[in-house]
């Protein structure tokens, strides 16, 4: 119980500090779109944004920081404060230098990659001006991510997952006016944001960081044995975060391909967004909650701790991520319209949008739970298994891909991309948790399948009720702005109450397990080693 409570706290606090951080980042997106709306800038925007992102999962929040929670965690139990930080400080410069190096070739050979990673509708020398301003955020980020693995271990959770704020402010300062007017184009300011925000994502981790106990003396080790655990556990999952990578821009390819309609690939960026709102909130906040539990579980070889912790923490992002999937694929026009139709960004933009809206919520739980089952491998030092599903469902991404765009275009038009994804998640949640089953034994899949049931029948009641309160308070009819928001603001109002009476009567489990734990007194405890220093 003491374990949930930790995971349910930590959660919290991650939650409130990303709830602000998505707040802020809706006003990004929302002066993006109103600057850019969906047109070909907003593609090459949204394409140069993409390609050093791709490098910075790569190279730090997906790969780095997942291998080296894990091994992190066993030097902080076994090994002296010394050690401990003459490990850290040796893989801050290491990563340092392989960051820069890839920042420099990423600018040097931009044109080649937007190239590679562009269809034919898209505006490629202006995606490439773009690209070179914002790859050298891949420097930046990469420092920030290590530093967030490092505050993580220590149990510091609200200042890491704070650091998108800076990304946001700085992108949101250089939406202004008074600010773009000096650039050459509105897009080009927002790519300067870019970098100006990258810089601050790791800056404002440093003082913590020290006070911690790290110095940032400089030493460059490829051979320390701490650093070429991580390599070898980052291996694989380059791999993985490689295909999922490839997986978006596959994704961009064909969302950039002659036949889509101009601004798809923006319009694909905005649902995304939207999605991320909901994933952010909570689903990847019990995910960075977990890892570092988990692999303090595994260390100790605690496999039934860590069994019961993962599937405490499904079920509980499960209660939050089915019913917003059916609330955004039954309103989403409304969302859409309200969050961004202004400037720019038409009504022509929104129904592309809340197409493409439509698929990425089909994949939403599915895609919630992978973020959830993937760290359970990491954390028991298998990133093996991970990029050999992740390997498949790259194939079968592509394949849906061919077949919507050449096949059923005519059906899913700009939304085939998304469709495409949601699919190949479902696939990626299901191998995975079948798999995990399969090597540890039993894991109350069954008590999952009857929350799963639970949830479903009162979220599928929610959802008739949300189409019922969209037909009948004809929203699309209302022109003025703040009458559609009064009345979008009840939808959703309405339909979270609904759906926590419906989770109350129908004794869901997680209702009734957060609250519980919330009101409990903490139980006394503490922890061994370093890491309870």
């Amino acid at each position: 119980m003491t374990d949930k409570k930790h995971i349910l706290k930590s959660a919290s606090i991650i939650s409130l500090v990303t709830i602000v951080s998505r707040v802020l980042g809706y006003v990004r997106d929302q002066r993006i779109t109103l600057l850019l709306g969906t047109t070909l800038a907003a593609d090459a925007y949204v394409l140069a944004y993409r390609i050093p992102n791709l490098f910075r999962r790569l190279v730090a929040e997906g790969s780095m920081t997942a291998s080296f929670i894990p091994v992190f965690s066993g030097y902080m139990q076994e090994k002296s404060r010394e050690d401990v930080w003459d490990f850290a400080n040796r893989l801050f410069w290491t990563l340092a230098l392989v960051a820069a190096l890839i920042s420099i070739l990423g600018m040097v050979f931009s044109p080649a990659v937007v190239n590679l990673f562009s269809g034919a509708n898209v505006a490629r020398d202006q995606a490439v001006d773009l690209n070179r301003i914002i790859f050298p955020y891949l420097f930046f980020v990469a420092l920030a991510a290590l530093a967030m693995g490092i505050l993580n271990c220590f149990h510091i959770f609200g200042l890491p997952a704070a650091t998108p704020v800076m990304l946001n402010v700085a992108t949101i300062l250089f939406s202004v006016g008074i600010v773009w007017h000096h650039f050459k184009d509105a897009a080009t300011s927002l790519a300067v944001g870019v970098l100006i925000g990258g810089v601050l994502q790791f800056l404002i981790q440093v003082p913590t960081l020290v006070r911690k106990g790290m110095h940032f003396t400089f030493g460059i080790s490829f051979s320390h044995p701490a650093i070429r655990e991580v390599a070898r556990l980052m291996l694989p999952r380059l791999f993985g975060i490689g295909i999922g990578q490839i997986n978006l821009l596959i994704d961009t390819k064909f969302a950039t391909a002659a036949m889509m309609p101009a601004g798809s690939l923006a319009a694909l960026y905005v649902a995304d967004r939207v999605m991320e709102l909901v994933l952010g909130g909570y689903a990847i906040a019990v995910a960075t909650a977990i890892l570092p539990m988990m692999s303090h579980q595994a260390a100790v070889k605690d496999y039934e701790s860590l069994k019961r912790t993962l599937s405490f923490s499904v079920r509980i992002v499960a209660f939050i991520t089915i019913p917003a999937a059916l609330g955004l694929m039954v309103l989403r026009e409304p969302i859409i319209r309200v969050l961004f139709q202004h400037g720019h960004f038409d009504a022509e933009s929104t129904r592309l949008t809340a197409r493409a809206l439509l698929y990425y919520a089909i994949g939403l739980p599915a895609l919630a739970t992978v973020k959830l089952v993937v760290p359970a491998f990491y954390s028991t030092k298998d990133t093996k298994t991970p990029v050999a599903v992740a390997s498949i469902s790259l194939v079968i991404n592509i394949v849906l891909n061919i077949l919507f765009l050449e096949v059923f275009f005519r059906r899913v038009q700009n939304g085939g991309p998304a469709l495409a994804t949601a699919l190949a998640t479902f696939f990626d949640f299901f191998a995975l948790l079948i798999i995990f089953r399969l090597r540890y034994g039993s894991m109350g899949i069954m008590e999952v399948v009857r929350s799963f049931a639970k949830i479903s029948l009162c979220a599928g009641i929610m959802g008739v009720a949300c189409w019922l309160g969209n037909h009948y308070t004809a929203f699309t009819v209302h022109s003025r702005f703040l009458v559609q928001l009064l009345v979008f603001a009840g939808l959703i109002t309405g339909a979270t109450v609904l759906y926590l009476a419906l989770a109350w009567i129908f004794r869901c489990h997680e209702i009734e397990e957060v609250y519980g734990i919330a009101v409990r007194r903490r139980t006394a405890g503490g922890e061994g080693g370093y890491a309870g220093a």
